[in-house]
Parts: structure tokens; sequence; C-alpha cells
């Protein structure tokens, strides 16, 4: 597996997220999320999320796990946590 770029802080799921994303699929994202793989986000917003990297800014990556359930992985600024939420829960 690849290393992680940044700390992911406490971990969190929402209990939507719980219910809707396969277990498997969500553990592989947030690997691949810490190792800088922001799965499907736009050009712009992988740009924005190159430079959070560098600074104390939000990191935002986009997956859909194997039924295609669409998802989402923030690590706060800070780095203090990480969430794994559906859209509808933002």
């Amino acid at each position: 597996m690849n290393e992680s770029k940044f700390p992911l802080g406490q971990l969190v799921t929402t209990p939507a997220a719980l219910e809707a994303v396969n277990p498997d699929d969500m553990r592989n994202c947030l690997a691949r999320h810490a190792a800088a793989d922001w799965g499907d986000l736009c050009e712009e917003d992988r740009n924005e999320n190159q430079i959070a990297l560098r600074s104390e800014l939000r990191i935002f990556s986009v997956y859909r796990d194997r039924m295609g359930v669409k998802f989402w992985i923030i690590t706060e600024a800070d780095r203090s946590s990480t969430c794994i939420l559906l859209p509808s829960d933002y």
C-alpha cells in the first residue's frame, strides 16, 4: 500500500455512510486518500489538494464504492480529523 502523504487525525464516519458504503471500499479509498489519490475530482480540485498538502487547507476526495455509491473523504485543515460521508451529509 502507498505511504500516507499527510496525517489523517481522528477517523469519523457518518451513520449514512456506514450504512450505504461497502466497508472494504471505504478502507481502500481511505488509504488512497492518504496516499494523495483523490479519486473522481476535477482538475481544479486536484490542484487545490496539491496546494493543501503544503498548506493548512482542507483536503477533499471523491470516490464510488463497488455498487456505485458516491462518497466523500474530507481531512480537516489542521489534520485533526478525517470524515467519510455521503454528499447528502454535507
